[in-house]
């Protein structure tokens, strides 16, 4: 097979607009901004808080931010988003942006599905015992009928003929051989043919594991996870005091070029797989009461040299693609659109792979 440019997707959250649920359960008109606004630097040279560059503080019930983001990532060679989806029992969250995104026909940006299948809780506030919205299951095809009428839209991101999706934790499901089989079985009956299906490796029981068993096409990768971390740092190394350290008691602090040095490292597998890769990761203002973990140190240049070992381990694969997390997880210290510090530099890591 001849080398070809992998696809990059990147991961894209919609929580940068009010909901019913989010009003309900963290107060009116909160969204992603209200975290990123309110964090704190835990220690000196901690980049908190995160400030936008020139997309400002958005609300992407905004068309010209939808398509101001759009713009952005196809001047950087981002082939498409893939949006978190969630769905519990025929319960939908958070659907508006691709709602309208359907709609309007704009932006005209290749687009996918990451169903992310989690419970909802007080995670963020160190409450995991209180449940907000449990995931729920049903035994009927209800959710890939309504699935295959995204399918359809012409911008649906493919593999061939075969519209793309993921499943984010795929071990949540109650049986995930018969739900891929009814999945497949549904799109083929409603004329959508094959799909393209992915299990996200977002624990540690599925690093490494072959997917196609269960009934999916191939794995994606998820960065960072628990289940692949680099050594922690020594608090004494950034020359912190007493008190500085015992603000990082309860935080795990890394080193982001040991995160792109241990994915560099990984073995490739011996199943289809396509590789994840991160500009940053910093999760500590959606972790006020400690349990954060905290990359210090991402840079444009590191990325870079962990994005182009990505994309050469898919020039001879087919699908060649390569997934970002994430294009806007601001809340996590993840996301490739401008900020304050480095302005476009992760988009521009992009250019010229």
């Amino acid at each position: 097979m001849a080398d070809s440019k992998p696809q990059v997707i990147a991961f894209y959250l919609p929580q940068f607009q009010p909901s019913p649920e989010n009003d309900r359960w963290w107060g009116k008109g909160f969204t992603e901004w209200t975290l990123t606004a309110a964090a704190t630097p835990l220690y000196p040279g901690h980049r908190q808080p995160r400030r936008p560059g020139e997309l400002g503080y958005y609300d992407l019930r905004v068309a010209e931010t939808r398509q101001a983001q759009a713009d952005l990532a196809s001047a950087h060679d981002i082939a498409g988003f893939c949006y978190y989806h969630y769905w519990s029992l025929g319960r939908r969250l958070l659907g508006r942006v691709l709602d309208e995104v359907r709609s309007t026909g704009l932006p005209d940006t290749p687009f996918c599905l990451n169903w992310a299948n989690h419970p909802w809780n007080r995670k963020w506030n160190g409450r995991m015992d209180e449940l907000l919205l449990d995931q729920e299951y049903s035994s009927d095809d209800a959710h890939v009928r309504r699935l295959c009428e995204v399918f359809a839209d012409p911008r649906y991101l493919r593999v061939g003929d075969r519209p793309l999706f993921l499943f984010h934790w795929a071990h949540h499901l109650t049986d995930v051989r018969r739900t891929i089989e009814l999945w497949r079985s549904e799109a083929s009956r409603l004329g959508v043919g094959e799909l393209y299906l992915c299990r996200v490796e977002s624990v540690k029981d599925e690093l490494g594991v072959d997917p196609r068993p269960l009934g999916f096409d191939a794995s994606v990768g998820f960065q960072p996870t628990e289940a692949s971390l680099p050594p922690r740092m020594n608090a004494q190394e950034l020359g912190l005091d007493g008190s500085d350290q015992a603000a990082l008691a309860t935080n795990g602090l890394f080193r982001y070029e040991d995160l792109v040095d241990l994915a560099i490292s990984r073995p490739r597998p011996a199943y289809p797989y396509h590789p994840v890769v991160a500009p940053g990761w910093d999760n500590s203002p959606r972790r006020p009461r400690g349990e954060a973990s905290i990359f210090h140190g991402s840079h444009p240049l590191e990325y870079r040299r962990w994005l182009e070992h990505a994309v050469e381990s898919q020039r001879r694969e087919d699908p060649g693609l390569v997934f970002v997390n994430a294009w806007n997880e601001w809340s996590e210290g993840a996301y490739l659109e401008p900020d304050a510090d480095f302005g476009r530099g992760f988009l521009q890591a992009h250019l010229g792979l």
